[in-house]
């Protein structure tokens, strides 16, 4: 694919900030889509995604779309207006992205869309690819409802391809973030019963199955952003420890996750089974640079 410039919506967020240098790195323009109140950017493009606004005149100009927006999942305890915050956030800003490609009269730039493993919900043992129908639950209803927002560019002739992400592993955010200084202490251990399945990726494989869902021109549809790896819970935490080289004798139980986060976040996210297969990318001709947890650990650690 010749290089193109490409707008992120989500730019600043763990997933954004290793995208953004890695499509520079194929030769792309980084394009970041800016709230109102952000510093200026010569390349930025303005939008605000709760007032249904974006300077779609230049949105015409680019050859792709990220779309990494929304509020993070594992950020806070997940009250009433929590939950509104995460759907809302999710949900305002690819269908406003959706709909002003679909607008363009002229070629319409590819869509690239987030999604998480939570559209699976809790699923046992079942092997999970991207022709499984969706769980039940809060964020496995908001998962449905975030692909759905993008039909409306699908529908008028964009390219969309959906990154259904398991647990993006880096430790500077996100779930590992959390983790280290509870496991740099000895102090780690499973959660709940530890038999869960935890579909995962390494942020590097993460940025570079987008740039290459950017440049694959005939990629469309769901695509699980996983290891063909999945492992349960224990093995994740076990795998922790022995990457830092300390113990991982405990367990967190349940009652204290539900405490911590409430109880839908618990169910949806912290102790559900989702054992994810990325078929639909494999298929393709991506390959991962770290597809066994231990390796990608030491690499990362």
């Amino acid at each position: 694919m010749r290089p193109v410039d490409v707008a992120i919506a989500g730019s600043s967020g763990l997933i954004g900030r290793a995208v953004a240098p890695a499509l520079e790195a194929s030769g792309h323009r980084v394009r970041p889509l800016l709230r109102p109140s952000s510093p200026p950017h010569s390349d930025g493009i303005r939008w605000d995604p709760a007032g249904g606004w974006i300077d779609g005149d230049a949105l015409a100009g680019v050859g792709a779309v990220v779309n990494l927006a929304g509020e993070s999942i594992g950020a806070r305890r997940w009250t009433a207006r929590q939950k509104v915050l995460i759907r809302q956030s999710r949900l305002d800003a690819t269908a406003l992205l959706a709909r002003t490609i679909a607008a363009m009269p002229d070629r319409k730039p590819a869509l690239v869309s987030s999604s998480a493993a939570g559209y699976y919900g809790e699923r046992g043992e079942e092997v999970l690819e991207e022709s499984s129908e969706p769980g039940d639950g809060f964020l496995a209803s908001v998962c449905v409802d975030w692909e759905a927002a993008t039909r409306t560019a699908a529908d008028a002739g964009a390219r969309v391809a959906i990154t259904r992400s398991g647990i993006v592993l880096d430790p500077a955010g996100g779930l590992l973030r959390k983790l280290l200084p509870i496991f740099k202490l000895g102090l780690g251990g499973r959660l709940g019963s530890g038999a869960q399945w935890t579909p995962w990726i390494a942020l590097g494989d993460q940025a570079r199955a987008i740039v290459f869902l950017v440049e694959s021109d005939d990629a469309s549809g769901p695509f699980n952003a996983c290891t063909p790896s999945p492992v349960r819970n224990s093995e994740l935490t076990h795998a922790l420890g022995r990457a830092l080289r300390r113990p991982a004798p405990f367990v967190v139980p349940a009652f204290a996750l539900r405490a911590a986060f409430g109880e839908d976040a618990v169910r949806d996210a912290f102790l559900t089974s989702s054992r994810m297969m990325p078929k639909a990318l494999t298929d393709a001709g991506f390959s991962f640079d770290h597809p066994e947890i231990d390796g990608a650990l030491a690499a990362i650690l």
